[in-house]
């Protein structure tokens, strides 16, 4: 298997558990409940995940992200999750931008070779990105650590674990 389909599957299969995950989650209430004031919620989550493969898409193709006005004063690095459900838009508007951005991350990889995965970042991004390709493999990692938060979430509303 090439790096190009590892990423692609662990891509795939990372954002299928997330959507797993989030299934459990159907009221306002439950999308922003808090195991603690400072921990992440779902509503969170998902805007963070749009965020964050917006941010990853102008780092590998430049010209790709979109303008999503005030996703990063609210989902981005550094942004406090508040427990009130009408300060963030729908959880369905949000799921929306969250999987549109996923595909236009899982089609910039679709376009791309093994020279492109090796193509060095340009200046100024952090020193742990060496290349294109461990852009996508901080995407898989990044949202594996935020799963780990909605399975804490999920398991304190009652559900049992996915696995």
């Amino acid at each position: 298997m090439t790096l190009k389909e590892r990423l692609e599957r662990n891509l795939t299969a990372m954002r299928a558990t997330s959507e797993r995950l989030l299934a459990d989650f159907k009221t306002p209430e439950q999308w922003v409940f808090q195991v603690h004031p400072s921990c992440n919620h779902a509503l969170w989550f998902v805007g963070h995940m749009a965020q964050s493969d917006n941010f990853f898409l102008s780092l590998v193709a430049p010209g790709r992200e979109i303008a999503l006005p005030d996703f990063q004063a609210k989902f981005g690095m550094g942004s406090q999750p508040k427990s009130d459900p009408t300060a963030y838009p729908s959880a369905e508007m949000l799921l929306g931008v969250m999987r549109e951005r996923r595909e236009a991350l899982l089609q910039v990889l679709a376009e791309m070779n093994d020279d492109d995965l090796a193509r060095k970042l340009p200046a100024g991004t952090p020193d742990f990105l060496s290349d294109v390709g461990s852009v996508f493999e901080l995407a898989i990692w990044h949202e594996g650590q935020h799963n780990g938060q909605l399975t804490v979430a999920r398991r304190a509303l009652g559900y049992q674990p996915l696995f």
